[in-house]
């Protein structure tokens, strides 16, 4: 018998590499012979780099970069095992070509890194993601997955366009520094890319994204995710007013219009600085690490796929990493049960793709120590769960 494990991490106890073990060991336990494929997930944001550098036998990096508000930040990066083309939706890559690299913005720039007190998205910058691409592409990469979620910055991607060799200049002809916050985006007059880096035009760079807000407006980076950053209903009103010009800037200076393609707005607007100054792609997370992963190539011949997560409900089946999953493996015919820390409202929507879904939280437990225990709970449940499904 041949079982995938797929789950993704389960928030605040178990990354999804752990989740993974916890299932293999309640498996292993009724089935010891059973070929165990543990392949950790993810769906783009926090645990991407983990999930994909484990899923595919990759290594770890760190580089050193300038954080949100300048100081220095020692940053986590992954080169994938498998290399090949980044794929398109629904195939699977090949092997040779050049490493892939897999990113995560919040690395660099995430909303972590600042200090409560001194969150204000006029002042913080995507330098330092732009920093960590340049390290990738130092080490011979030429494809980058990139996943922008949990940002403190809302600068329209400017700060990480700098990194990579743009020069922004203010209506006097003067070069401004390296790194453009949200404030800086209303004194540039003009795009200077002589400079830019040339490697970033020969590399294939896929953005994990899951919402698909433009980047102005009611809508857009600064009115939407502004307010989580620290922004004021005024800072709200210059940062939509500094990327309005940004993007008018972009229109008249590269020829592309960023302002309304969906995913521009997401992670302050970095998604559109990507589009304008790297021609990147942006796809839904979970749809580029499945691709990653092979995980179709993984389901060849399985009997059945485990994934899991922290909390099954109604958003699940919005982009999240079960939808994907349990879509994945019903095109192929493999039969998926998902193993999660909690239900809530809406849960069973997740039916349409799972043939069953088990809380592994024993009813009344504490949350802190349903989070304590959630890889014994876990092991129990999968060992549980194994054991009724080949009786029956």
């Amino acid at each position: 018998m041949k079982i995938v494990i797929a789950p993704d991490s389960f928030k605040e106890s178990l990354t999804a590499a752990e989740a993974c073990e916890a299932i293999a060991r309640g498996l292993r336990a009724v089935l010891p012979d059973a070929i165990l494929d543990k392949c950790p997930m993810a769906d783009g944001g926090e645990g991407t780099v983990d999930a994909l550098v484990t899923a595919t036998n990759g290594t770890f990096q760190r580089t050193t970069v300038a954080g949100p508000l300048g100081e220095p930040v020692a940053a986590r990066w992954g080169l994938l095992g498998q290399t090949g083309p980044l794929p398109p939706a629904g195939t699977t890559p090949g092997p040779g070509g050049p490493p892939t690299a897999v990113l995560e913005m919040a690395a660099a720039s995430g909303l972590p890194l600042v200090p409560v007190e001194k969150r204000n998205p006029l002042k913080t910058t995507t330098l330092g993601t732009g920093q960590l691409i340049r390290a990738a592409l130092d080490h011979g990469v030429r494809r980058i997955i990139l996943g922008i979620g949990g940002s403190a910055t809302t600068d329209g991607g400017a700060g990480c366009a700098q990194a990579l060799g743009a020069r922004f200049l203010d209506a006097h002809g003067r070069v401004l520094p390296d790194g453009a916050c949200g404030e800086t985006l209303a004194q540039i007059a003009r795009i200077d890319l002589s400079r830019f880096d040339p490697r970033i035009a020969a590399t294939d760079i896929l953005v994990a994204c899951d919402v698909d807000n433009p980047l102005c407006g009611p809508r857009g980076a600064a009115a939407v995710y502004g307010p989580q950053k620290g922004a004021t209903p005024e800072i709200v009103r210059q940062l939509d007013e500094g990327l309005a010009h940004f993007a008018d800037v972009i229109a008249r200076d590269l020829g592309k219009d960023v302002r309304n393609i969906p995913g521009a707005g997401a992670a302050g607007g970095l998604g559109a600085g990507l589009l304008a100054f790297c021609g990147a792609a942006i796809r839904p997370g979970v749809e580029i690490v499945i691709d990653a992963v092979r995980l179709r190539e993984r389901l060849l011949g399985a009997d059945l796929l485990i994934t899991g997560e922290g909390r099954l409900d109604r958003q699940s089946m919005m982009g999240k990493l079960i939808a994907g999953v349990g879509r994945t493996a019903r095109e192929a015919g493999v039969p998926v049960v998902a193993l999660v820390g909690s239900v809530g409202e809406g849960a069973e929507a997740a039916l349409a793709v799972l043939q069953s879904y088990l809380c592994i939280t024993p009813p009344g437990t504490p949350l802190p120590e349903a989070l304590s225990r959630a890889a014994e709970h876990l092991e129990a449940s999968a060992r549980s769960f194994i054991r009724h499904w080949t009786a029956s």
